[in-house]
């Protein structure tokens, strides 16, 4: 049995992750990490699953008093960074899918990790079919240097552009020469028209109501063009990467960034 922390039980992801917890045997509710109802009980709480675990307003406090494993946050770039130190500390393993992370905290936590002999997952996308389609991308990156990224989320994500669409350019450097698109002479009259840009390719985040998460990678070349495609309908579509992940996490002794290195 895996003892679990949640972070943001009533986030959509969050409680989300309590939905998936509920159906699994082999994975334990012990607690969670929230701003408010402190002391409460996850049961008393409107909209979500009937679990006896308290809710804690302090993370450290949430830590010390219950017998964890793995503490899943799904919540902000500035809490889970917050959120996956104090784990880490506490002899927890962390589960982390926000996105937003700097490198140097990256390499903070990773020391940590190292550290503590700790495992710990971040990933920019918990979706397997998101990471079929960034494995897909550096496989076509080989054939197609020509690509721009086109991300779409909900308007309540707060980074631009997202960890899976960085992910994803991360990837296909490693196979693509940096290069410059477009016309030598492309000039932007409105300042961000050709949006962001790594190494020559291009990035474009779209936010508005009615979106969850979509990336498409469009490829360009003379005569064709290709597009890989990811759509999340709905929240669930993360949460068998997060129960993958919870189950890994506790053969590692050192924090891997990206589901595709747990997946088989």
């Amino acid at each position: 049995m895996i003892n679990v922390i949640v972070a943001g039980p009533r986030g959509k992801m969050g409680s989300a992750a309590l939905d998936m917890i509920e159906g699994e045997d082999n994975l334990q509710l012990v607690g969670c990490i929230d701003r408010k109802n402190d002391q409460s009980r996850v049961k008393d709480i409107e909209g979500l699953p009937p679990f006896e675990a308290k809710i804690y307003e302090d993370a450290e406090q949430c830590l010390k008093e219950t017998d964890a494993d793995v503490l899943i946050d799904l919540t902000t770039p500035e809490f889970g960074y917050k959120h996956t130190k104090a784990s880490l500390e506490h002899g927890v393993r962390p589960v982390v899918g926000t996105t937003g992370f700097t490198e140097e905290q990256l390499q903070e936590v990773t020391k940590l990790s190292e550290e503590k002999k700790l495992g710990a997952v971040i990933a920019p996308n918990f979706a397997t079919g998101a990471v079929l389609m960034m494995q897909f991308a550096k496989w076509a990156a080989k054939h197609f240097p020509d690509v721009e990224i086109i991300e779409k989320h909900h308007d309540q994500k707060l980074d631009a552009p997202s960890g899976t669409a960085v992910k994803t350019a991360q990837l296909i450097k490693e196979e693509r020469e940096r290069k410059s698109q477009g016309h030598p002479e492309e000039k932007e009259t409105i300042e961000g028209a050709r949006g962001a840009d790594i190494d020559g390719m291009k990035i474009h985040s779209m936010r508005l109501p009615g979106l969850v998460a979509h990336q498409e990678v469009v490829f360009g070349g003379d005569g064709q063009t290709l597009t890989i495609q990811h759509d999340s309908m709905n929240r669930a579509s993360f949460m068998s990467g997060v129960k993958l992940s919870c189950e890994k996490v506790m053969e590692l002794d050192t924090l891997v960034y990206g589901l595709e290195h747990l997946l088989e």
